[in-house]
């Protein structure tokens, strides 16, 4: 009688890890965690206006940034090259830095040596990139922060891609390729 229990407990041991399938669970303790409800986009009306984009509140100011003041016109380029200076003092500059955001961002059309003959330059896909020591640039701090903030003929902002720590390294790192090329 115990080998029959014991013939019978094997098999139905047997038969209930044979039959389990190990690739789906058994059990959905919180199915609406498995099985979503899917929403189409701007599909329902979440907000009572019935536009889904909302823009930000006026006057916020997003997580990180900074206003910048001046303005995005030739008076604004021309204030800022007259009166915007850095407010990294020379503890704070790292030229390491400095180089590394350059080559990254702006080395491609300027060159590493800021003759205006980078990669893009010299494969004739932009053309007329002066250098930092032309005579008539005259580039001062403020002037370079308004370009890569702003942006300045074919050049586009680089506002989004440097927060402004980054740019006034880069800011440093050009007036040295500047002093360095005058030399």
């Amino acid at each position: 009688m115990k080998s029959l229990i014991k013939i019978l407990v094997i098999a139905v041991v047997f038969v209930a890890v044979s039959c389990k399938k190990s690739t789906v669970p058994n059990y959905q303790f919180m199915p609406n965690m498995y099985e979503s409800a899917g929403y189409e986009t701007y599909g329902e009306a979440a907000f009572p206006n019935g536009i889904e984009a909302q823009l930000p509140a006026e006057g916020t100011i997003p997580r990180g940034f900074v206003p910048f003041d001046i303005e995005n016109t030739t008076e604004g380029f021309e204030l800022a090259k007259a009166t915007l200076t850095s407010p990294l003092d020379s503890t704070q500059v790292d030229l390491n830095r400095g180089k590394e955001l350059y080559d990254i961002y702006c080395g491609i059309c300027h060159g590493n040596k800021g003759k205006g003959q980078g990669n893009l330059v010299k494969r004739e896909k932009i053309l007329g990139i002066p250098s930092y020591d032309d005579a008539g640039r005259a580039i001062t701090e403020g002037s370079i922060y308004h370009t890569i903030y702003y942006g300045k003929n074919a050049m586009g902002s680089y506002a989004n891609q440097l927060n402004e720590e980054e740019r006034w390294q880069v800011v440093s790192y050009v007036l040295k390729l500047k002093a360095d090329l005058e030399k």
